[in-house]
C-alpha cells in the first residue's frame, strides 16, 4: 500500500488502496501542448517504453473496451479488436471520453473509470518490474507492477502494438 498520506486521491488511487496494492504516485509538470505519454516519460526521467497510455475503443460487436500500451508505440486496431473478441474496432471520439470514463485526455487511467470495461494490457508490460500509467489526472502517474495492474483491472494480456 502507498504510505504517502499527502497524495491526491483520484479514483485510480482509491481503487488501488482498496485492494491493498503497492504503488507510487509521481507528479510532473503538465505541458498542455504535449499530453503524450512520451512527454510524461521524458519529464519523469523514465524509459518511454515503461510509461503506458490508456486508449478507449469501441468494438463493432463487443462495445467499449480499454487498451494499455507503451507510450512510445501506436495501437494496432486489428490486434486490439482480436484481443477483445471482435472483428474491428474504432478509437473512442474524444468528446465521448469524459462522459464515458470520467477522465479527460492526458489523464485517463485504466483504473477507476465510471464503469468497468474489458481491459487489455500490451504484453511488453511484463518486461518491467514496474510500469507507469495515469493516476486519473493530468500530471499524475502511478508506478505499479504490471502483475498488480493486471489484477486490479482484471485485464487480459495481448500483443496490441502496430
Amino acid at each position: 500500500m502507498n504510505k504517502d498520506k499527502g497524495i491526491e486521491k483520484t479514483n485510480a488511487v482509491r481503487h488501488l488502496e482498496s485492494m491493498g496494492l503497492a504503488f507510487e504516485v509521481r507528479h510532473y509538470k503538465v505541458d498542455e501542448e504535449d499530453l503524450s505519454a512520451k512527454h510524461a516519460a521524458q519529464v519523469l526521467g523514465m524509459d518511454p517504453d515503461q510509461v503506458f497510455k490508456t486508449i478507449v475503443l469501441r468494438g463493432e460487436r463487443t462495445g467499449y473496451f480499454v487498451c494499455v500500451l507503451p507510450g512510445s508505440c501506436e495501437i494496432d486496431l486489428k490486434k486490439a479488436a482480436r484481443a477483445a473478441g471482435d472483428k474491428s474496432c474504432t478509437l473512442l471520439p474524444l468528446a465521448e471520453l469524459e462522459p464515458l470514463t470520467g477522465y479527460i485526455r492526458g489523464g485517463c487511467s485504466p483504473l477507476g473509470m465510471k464503469k468497468k470495461f474489458p481491459t487489455f494490457i500490451d504484453e511488453t508490460a511484463m518486461l518491467f518490474d514496474r510500469i507507469s500509467v495515469s493516476a486519473g489526472k493530468r500530471g499524475l502517474q502511478l508506478l505499479i507492477s504490471p502483475e498488480d495492474l493486471k489484477n486490479a483491472t482484471e485485464a487480459g494480456m495481448a500483443d496490441l502494438i502496430a
